[in-house]
């Protein structure tokens, strides 16, 4: 049979071949056609001839080729085929499916609808057909019967698709499926349901199906609905890393997938990879990507989470989407924190909004994922860690000093952003090793090319990596050296930064600490100064930190400085002999530096005392040099006075004088180094070694020498006194400052040698006291000639040569010292109030110091446990001596000029809770444990809140007393600062605490039923009133309230109106209302009109509701939002304010200008919210009744008065304006005058279009909800400028009178005038 088919199949005319086939059973040709294809024998010919002898034309053959097409799918699932002859059967079904007519093709499609809809599919083989079936089709333009309808191809395609879309699939074949919808072409509508029925699959399909599904999905998307597609993949990864880890803490067990961590992270990467490929394929794709996510950055609720991240770091590689990526995700982490920032500062918002997972958090989740093969999410993380530390690091400020001194915890978003952008760059160095090359490549390369940028933060990120893992930078020492050789140019702090965060690598890699002592040993000899105190910088680390056998242990040293950099002990890489070779060679080159610039000497002398404590067998050495170099300086004679050389100290080179020796630093370096040798080292000498300490003798008998000669010496025998000159002028002047200065600091310097040497003996005491008072005379006679600003001064005392430990010993000496045998030595001392106000005044400029520079001057300076140790000490002796001794008493008693020492000690407590905030943030419980001076076991469970509020009930008292005082005794000054200690205390106090709300209470009743005339005073007060009302409940009603109280007080625009004084806060009376309690009233208004704006985006980008029915909507606009109804009453409240303020005659001035802004804010914001109900409207929901009454409020209370009081501003304008040109003469009051009246009215045309864009969206909100919100709307329409003729009369009869006047003025005017016509010309 076969035969004879292939022989008449080969003629040129299908007649007999017709005739032929129509004498055969159908049933033979299928028997046969599938015993020869199970025998895999080649039946392509005999279907090729099969088909050619059954026309489409004849109903006979039609059914024929529908038997027999029929009978090729059940053999392709049958499974029984082998591959060559299924694909040959599936190649020739493809080709013969065009010739089908329109009806056998739906026969056909519903053949597969049904087998996929029963599950009766065996291989799914025969899937491949059915999208050439569908699109042959659809190309059918004849009516069709599809059930009991009349369709054609297009439409029979469409009903197919969705009888299949809404069948059950079997997951088997579900891939199969989605991928064979790729070749079928569909419309928008069908690829929405082809996309909607995969995705309800989705979270069915075993783990490891997904991937594979997903692209197939991709590819389907490629026709439409992308945003779909991808939306719901992010959610659904979501979605699954929630369930994930609350599965790993146990919280909840898994309904739909359970899965090990491992197996989701390897899927998920496997998807990005897939979403990422699709994406080159397709870039539409892309940018709904970018589109999506960037749509929830805008809201609150955000579209991002770790897979999203992760995708997007994933798509940064595609160099077209590379800027728009990294632009996306540095804008949402800084808005994050932002939003943190905003919710943290307001009790109101943290009601409303939920807590949210912060996005940094989200990132370093990613890092963690990472580890699972997401190499293609690496690079991305490490560029995003440099834009966040590059865009958001320390800043250069214009006097030089940077933006962020603070070593605390960062509380601005943007310091939040760089620490975030640092911890990912450190854990994904920790994580991924093929990336760690390029991020130290990238750190080094910083380091270098931005020498005048703050590199703080690139400093600490390096030292952190280094800690981390000091071997692994063995590998990159040539970038090391490399770097090193950059060492002469950059800047001291950053070579300092460099050296201390290299250190360890140093103790490891012999060649790189050669390289480095090669470039060390150049710089010292090259021309730039800061070049040459590099070098002295780093070889004095190495000399800290390469320890010689013998010294004491780091534990018994005073700083540790790197020593806990590495985390091994590596000392033993080398000999410790072989080190002190090496050391004592650094000292040799070191000592070439004492011929050099008085900053490089001091470097020296401040380091050989850090190198002393830490390597104490340097010792001799380096005491020897000292003593050598002082000698230079030093009389022998016993009986010469003064003691020192003063005038080899000073250099003068040509028309130049400058210091050469820094003497004081010097005497006040050899002085702590003795002292730390007698105490620490001569203790464990042997008796043979009397020699080396009777050197030490000598150094003791020197100073003593030096002391008793400075106090027999007089102010003439330094050829200073009252009638020298000290000006800054000429070379003589310059010489005597220099001289006063090296006096003075060498009498502080002695001062502390002798208190700590006098084991509280009276006659040292004496000499102590002598020592001062010359320092004094000295002090008086400079502040004398600097006449009116005292800058010399105050830059000396910001220098005291007096250490931070012996300031706090001594003033606890002074004030605490109850020991009966020190009771008549010290007494001495506390018989000099200028020597204890002294004391206390070097303690506050320690404390500012700190502040300012994050570190004091002098020994340990740079060390935070020993300044928090002194600061704690100091602490607790001033709390002592200002709540022991108030100022009252002492001022009353007070004899001499200046402050009183109780309020120099409130001044110090105020910089030192200050200080202990920025840079002990978290060691806030030691401190106040040490000021309670309790037992640590007992107190254990004390909180700091209840700690805080015992320090703070103490300065409460001290307030309370000030304000029951006589008010000719009120200490306004003191006052101030107590407001200032409260603030800084309150801080600490926990919201939710009873003792917060006692604070908050007490403050309230001090502003209501106190009167204090002093603007510092109130505005202090009012300002802490403030910040903690607003962490308890939003500060409308208090605004309203006193917007109330300044009506009063002020009196209204109208001068015929008499106000109704209210009385709900004493502290606004008339010199406080304007402007102090004015502008702060103004500047919170403007803080929650910021926080309702806020709000109302996120409403926003929720995403309005589908439109509903009448009933519904009815519903739920009697129960709106509960953030909507809060908004509205925040605006209701705040209008309320805005109508007294606006009514209230206002002085010219900041606080119009301010009203002015602050009003044109407030209908900004109204507009806002009518545009938001604008898009409510859109789904048939109806606008709430208390909306209705905001509008109505507005029109009837704020708007009309609005205009009022413009007029009323340029009424004042023209009364200025009139009042000046009497007086003529005064050019500079004119200007002046003319200046604050445009700065003032610049806010005007501002204010009249918000008010015009309210009234706008209001109209267009009336017509949208169908409620006349209008009816209490008064619009204005005059806008043009009208001559009024009685104002013009006035006007022309002043021009006139001017003309007869002599023509000075006019020509004194012309003069004015002449400059711009200049520039014109220009």
């Amino acid at each position: 049979m076969e035969k004879t088919i292939l022989s008449l199949a080969a003629e040129r005319t299908a007649d007999k071949l017709q005739e032929f086939l129509q004498t055969l059973n159908r049933d033979d040709l299928t028997n046969h056609l599938q015993n020869q294809a199970v025998k895999g024998r080649n039946v392509g010919a005999f279907l090729r001839a099969v088909f050619k002898g059954s026309p489409c034309c004849e109903e006979t053959g039609t059914l024929r080729r529908y038997k027999i097409y029929s009978c090729c799918i059940e053999l392709l699932e049958s499974g029984d085929l082998q591959k060559e002859v299924a694909s040959e059967i599936i190649g020739l079904l493809m080709l013969e499916a065009h010739r089908f007519p329109g009806a056998v093709l739906v026969e056909l499609a519903n053949d597969f609808v049904n087998a996929i809809k029963e599950g009766t599919l065996d291989s799914g083989k025969s899937l491949e057909l059915l999208p050439i079936i569908l699109t042959a089709l659809a190309t059918k333009k004849e009516n069709l019967a599809y059930g009991k309808e009349e369709l054609n191809g297009e439409e029979c395609k469409k009903q197919l698709i969705n009888t299949l879309c809404s069948s059950r699939w079997n997951q088997e074949y579900v891939i199969r499926l989605t991928s064979m919808f790729k070749d079928v072409p569909l419309t928008a509508e069908e690829v929405e349901i082809v996309v909607e029925k995969v995705l309800r699959i989705l979270p069915k399909l075993n783990l490891q199906e997904i991937p594979a599904l997903v692209y197939q999905l991709l590819v389907v998307s490629s026709k439409g609905n992308r945003k779909n597609v991808l939306e719901r993949i992010i959610a659904f990864f979501n979605e699954l890393d929630k369930k994930h880890s609350e599965e790993q803490s146990g919280d909840k067990l898994l309904d739909l997938v359970i899965m090990p961590s491992n197996e989701l992270r390897y899927v998920e990467g496997t998807i990005i990879l897939h979403i990422v490929f699709a994406i080159k394929l397709d870039c539409e794709l892309g940018r709904e990507l970018l589109k999506h996510l960037k749509a929830g950055q805008q809201g609150v609720s955000s579209n991002l989470c770790p897979f999203s991240i992760a995708l997007l770091l994933s798509l940064a590689r595609i160099q077209r989407f590379e800027e728009q990526v990294f632009d996306l995700l540095k804008t949402s982490v800084i808005k994050s924190f932002k939003d943190l920032q905003l919710l943290q500062g307001s009790k109101f918002l943290q009601n409303l909004v939920p807590h949210r997972t912060c996005v940094s958090a989200m990132i370093l989740e990613v890092i963690n994922h990472s580890v699972h093969c997401w190499d293609h999410v690496t690079q991305g993380l490490v560029d995003l860690g440099f834009i966040l530390m590059d865009s958001y690091g320390p800043k250069k400020i214009l006097d030089g000093k940077t933006t962020e001194t603070s070593s605390g915890l960062s509380r601005m978003p943007s310091q939040q952003a760089c620490k975030l952008g640092a911890s990912i760059l450190l854990e994904t160095f920790r994580i991924h090793e093929m990336i760690r090359q390029e991020i130290l490549e990238q750190v080094f390369n910083r380091v270098v090319t931005r020498a005048t940028s703050p590199i703080s933060h690139y400093l600490d990120l390096l030292s952190d990596i280094i800690t981390y893992a000091p071997l692994v930078l063995q590998s990159c020492s040539s970038k090391v050296t490399e770097t090193f050789d950059f060492l002469s140019f950059l800047p001291l702090q950053t070579v300092q930064g460099l050296l201390k965060a290299v250190q360890p690598l140093l103790k490891l890699s012999m060649s790189m600490r050669d390289s480095l002592i090669i470039v060390l040993r150049k710089a010292m000899f090259a021309s730039q100064l800061d070049a040459r105190k590099s070098a002295v910088a780093g070889f004095l680390l190495l000399l800290k930190n390469f320890k010689v056998l013998g010294s004491l242990s780091s534990s018994q040293c005073s700083q540790a400085i790197g020593a806990s950099q590495v985390s091994v002990d590596v000392h033993s890489r080398y000999n410790s002999v072989a080190n002190e070779t090496f050391c004592l060679e650094i000292i040799d080159s070191l000592r070439r530096c004492l011929g050099q610039q008085a900053d490089v000497r001091l470097m020296l002398y401040e380091g050989f005392y850090d190198v002393l404590r830490r390597n104490s067998q340097l010792a001799s050495s380096i005491m020897q040099t000292l003593l050598s170099q002082l000698k230079q300086f030093y009389e022998p004679k016993p009986d010469l006075l003064p003691p020192l050389k003063l005038e080899a100290c000073i250099l003068t080179q040509g028309d130049q004088i400058c210091l050469q020796e820094p003497l004081d630093h010097l005497l006040c370096y050899i002085q702590h180094c003795l002292a730390w040798y007698k105490s620490r080292v001569m203790p464990t000498r042997q008796g043979d070694e009397e020699e080396e300490e009777g050197f030490y003798q000598d150094l003791d008998d020197m100073l003593e020498s030096i002391t008793n000669r400075m106090i027999k010496s007089e102010l003439e025998d330094f050829e200073l006194d009252k009638s020298s000159d000290f000006s800054q002028n000429n070379d003589t002047g310059i010489k005597n400052n220099i001289c006063a200065s090296l006096v003075m600091g060498v009498c502080e310097v002695l001062i502390e040698y002798n208190f700590s040497i006098s084991n509280f003996s009276k006659n040292k005491f004496e000499d102590v006291l002598s020592l001062f008072m010359c320092y004094k005379k000295l002090y008086d006679i400079l502040s004398e000639k600097a006449g009116k600003g005292r800058t010399k001064m105050a830059s000396k005392m910001n220098d005291s040569l007096l250490s931070m430990k012996f300031v706090s010993d001594l003033l606890t000496a002074l004030f605490r010292d109850n020991t009966p045998s020190h009771e008549e030595s010290l007494s001495v001392l506390r018989a000099s109030t200028e020597f204890m106000r002294y004391a206390v005044s070097v303690a506050l400029q320690k404390v500012q110091q700190l502040k300012e520079a994050g570190h004091v001057s002098g020994p340990d300076g740079h060390n935070p446990d020993k300044i928090f140790q002194n600061l704690c000490d100091i602490t607790r002796v001033l709390l002592w001596r200002y709540t022991s001794v108030p100022t009252s008493v002492e001022e009353s008693v007070k004899k001499e000029k200046g402050k009183s020492i109780s309020l120099l000690c409130l001044e110090g407590l105020q910089k030192i809770f200050s200080a202990v905030q920025q840079f002990y943030q978290h060691k806030i419980p030691q401190f106040f444990k040490a000021l309670d001076g309790t037992d640590e076991e007992a107190d254990r469970d004390v909180s700091v809140t209840q700690r805080t509020a015992f320090q703070i009930r103490q300065f409460q008292r001290s307030l309370l007393n000030l304000l029951s005082s006589q008010e000719e005794e009120f200490n306004s000054k003191e006052a101030a600062v107590l407001v200032t200690v409260l603030s800084s205390l309150s801080k600490l106090l926990e919201p939710s605490s009873t003792q917060f709300m006692q604070m908050l209470s007490w403050t309230s009743k001090i502003c209501k039923e106190n009167s204090q005339e002093d603007a510092s005073f109130c505005k202090g007060l009012m300002n802490l009133f403030f910040s903690m009302s607003v962490l308890y409940k939003s500060p409308v009603t208090l605004l309203r309230d006193l917007s109330q109280d300044i009506h009063g007080q002020l009196g209204d625009i109208d001068e015929d109106v008499e106000v109704e004084k209210t009385d709900h806060f004493a502290m606004v009376n008339l010199k406080t209302a304007a402007p102090t309690v004015c502008l702060l009233v103004l500047g919170q208004a403007e803080k929650v009109l910021e926080e309702v704006d806020w709000l109302i985006t996120k409403l926003k980008r929720q995403g309005i509701p589908e439109p509903l029915s009448e009933e519904a909507s009815s519903q739920i606009t009697a129960a709106n939002d509960p953030a909507e109804k809060a908004v509205i009453v925040q605006l209701g409240t705040l209008l309320t304010a805005f109508h007294e303020l606006v009514q209230t005659a206002l002085p010219s001035g900041s606080c119009v200008d301010t009203l002015l802004k602050g009003l044109c804010k407030m209908y900004t914001t109204l507009t806002a919210l009518v545009r938001y109900y604008l898009q409510v409207c859109r789904s048939a929901r109806g606008i709430p009744k208390n909306m209705e009454k905001l509008v109505k409020l507005s029109g009837s209370h704020l708007t009309p008065l609005c205009y009022s009081f413009i007029s009323y501003v340029q009424n004042k304008k023209s009364n200025n304006s009139t009042h000046t040109g009497e007086k003529k003469k005064k050019t500079a009051a004119v200007s002046t005058a003319m200046a604050r009246v445009l700065r003032e009215t610049k806010p005007i045309p501002n204010l009249i279009f918000a008010i015009e864009q309210y009234e706008k969206f209001l109209i267009q909100l009336s017509k949208k909800s169908k409620v006349n919100l209008m009816q209490h709307i008064k619009l204005s329409t005059s806008r043009d400028f009208k001559i009024k003729g009685n104002i013009l009369d006035m006007v022309l009869r002043e021009d006139g009178e001017d003309e007869d006047e002599e023509g000075t003025a006019s020509e004194h005017e012309g003069q004015i005038k002449e400059p711009p016509k200049k520039k014109q010309k220009k």
